[in-house]
Order: structure tokens, then sequence, then C-alpha cells
């Protein structure tokens, strides 16, 4: 059986995220500098069966199109984005705010997710992911053969 591994990058970027509270703080685009931006790493949960793999990634405050769900060379890759702003004028005053929220997470899979066929659903604060095996991978591994 494969197993699902959160993606390493090193001691020198462990580091840069622990200080700049990202990844990759060169990646950044100018909006970091001009708002309250803040890049998180969700909790998850992720589950092995014979069949399948689950991953469920706490994110709530989040709607189903903030996600952006993919896969590239064996990294499964979840960002959502969220920004959110409040104005108000009146008379005598004028309030304006606003915030920036990402989230991240990338996963090692093993070679045998059948990554065509992952399906990912938002639903109450949880995003939920089914990455199925491959058939390759269901079947059993011993077999006995008759000698004839």
């Amino acid at each position: 059986m494969g197993t699902i591994t959160k993606r390493s990058r090193g001691f020198w970027p462990k580091m840069a995220q622990d200080f700049f509270g990202a990844e990759n703080p060169f990646e950044w685009d100018n909006k970091f500098w001009m708002t309250d931006k803040s890049v998180e790493v969700p909790s998850a949960n992720v589950i092995e069966n014979d069949k399948e793999f689950k991953i469920e990634l706490s994110a709530p405050g989040f709607d189903k199109k903030d996600f952006k769900v993919e896969v590239e060379d064996g990294v499964l890759n979840i960002f959502a984005e969220k920004e959110h702003r409040d104005e108000e004028e009146k008379e005598n005053y004028r309030k304006k705010e606003f915030s920036y929220t990402s989230i991240r997470r990338s996963f090692v899979l093993p070679e045998n997710v059948a990554e065509e066929t992952i399906d990912a659903k938002y639903e109450n604060g949880l995003l939920r992911l089914v990455l199925p095996k491959s058939k390759m991978a269901q079947k059993d591994h011993k077999k006995a053969i008759e000698v004839g």
C-alpha cells in the first residue's frame, strides 16, 4: 500500500516559512505588502482503505469557488484564497476595511492513486477529497497459481 505524505521543502524553506509566515516569501505579489494577508496550512485527516484514500481538510469561511485543486508531477496541491471588503460611507466619516486570506496544502501521492478520478467536495467548512486507488493496486497481491 502507498502512503500520502506532506511535501517537505527542506530546512531553509521551512525556516523562511516560520519567519515570513508563507512557503516562499519571494513569490508574494504586491497585494501582500498592501493588505492584511495571511497564508495558513490547514489541518487535515488522511484516511486509507483498500479502495481509496480520503483527505479531509479544515477550511472554514471559504466558498467552493475559492478552491483550486490540482495534481502536478505526483503532488496534490490545494489552494484557496478569499478577499473580504467592508466599506461604509456616511456624512462625517468613511470606513474602508479589507483582508485577504490564503490557505495552501500539498501532499506527495503514492504511485497507486488514480489521479484522473480524484473527486473534491466542499461543505460546511470541510473540503473532502476522494483519491481512488488504481485497479492494479486494488487486486490482491497474493494469488495461488495451480500447476498443471
